[in-house]
């Protein structure tokens, strides 16, 4: 199934559209799922008296199978329609924009940007709420498109026609990320950020497209330009006290 052609680039409601294929392995949102993995693979163990992990913008809960044993998975996103498939994986969701996240301060052991940073017209905001609501001491797991030529050619005109690609008109080039600016915006925020390229395994990726089966493992890379990832740890520290978990509880709560 495809999103109307009527639908700007980067418009919400293709993923209503596209509902029933979140979970289809070989489906529109084939390669979320291999990009699902290769983030959870940066994801910290839980601290032993259990912890908080953001996902923002979690669309139908892809991460979930890979959130290690002792977090509370919380999941927001605009699209009603990935929220019940994310809460119905076992994500605790609330719909919310990322532009104001309904948390306080100092909230999140771990808070997760994948697949969205690239889809926001204020950067500078949602990446401030980002890291205000991260606690000290803890991280920031992002991954994204860079703003280059490679990316619009790579990613746009050529990924949008292959098998796993990203869905036609998912994303609008003009709000690809630029590394250099995004890393001096979470330092802004107190977030060192680290970040190395992500490619699908050329071997694994060919056997994909023959067949539409089998997982790809996305390898990393040198290259930021393209799509890349990151994870950035939180300055200890800092004025205030971390919210609690009845803060947090009190806020979804009050969210919902």
């Amino acid at each position: 199934m495809s999103p109307q052609p009527a639908l700007n680039r980067n418009d919400l409601r293709q993923y209503d559209l596209l509902a029933d294929q979140w979970w289809e392995p070989s489906g529109e949102f084939a390669a979320l799922h291999w990009i699902a993995a290769s983030r959870g693979e940066l994801l910290p163990a839980a601290p032993p008296e259990g912890g908080w992990l953001l996902d923002v913008a979690c669309g139908g809960g892809l991460l979930a199978p890979h959130v290690p044993r002792g977090y509370r998975h919380v999941g927001i996103d605009l699209v009603e329609s990935a929220l019940a498939l994310a809460a119905a994986n076992g994500v605790e969701t609330l719909r919310a924009d990322a532009l104001t996240l309904p948390f306080p301060d100092r909230s999140f052991h771990v808070v997760v940007a994948g697949e969205i940073l690239e889809h926001v017209t204020d950067l500078d905001a949602v990446v401030a709420e980002i890291c205000r609501v991260t606690r000290p001491g803890g991280w920031v797991i992002i991954d994204t498109i860079a703003d280059t030529r490679w990316a619009r050619l790579s990613l746009v005109a050529v990924a949008e026609r292959l098998p796993g690609g990203p869905p036609r008109r998912c994303h609008d080039p003009e709000l690809f990320v630029d590394p250099a600016r995004l890393q001096e915006l979470f330092a802004a925020g107190g977030v060192e950020m680290r970040f190395h390229g992500l490619a699908p395994s050329p071997l694994q990726y060919l056997r994909f497209a023959a067949t539409r089966k089998g997982d790809v493992t996305m390898r990393r890379t040198r290259s930021l330009a393209g799509l890349y990832a990151g994870k950035g740890h939180r300055r200890p520290g800092g004025v205030g006290a971390a919210a609690t978990s009845s803060d947090i509880e009190a806020a979804l709560r009050g969210a919902t």
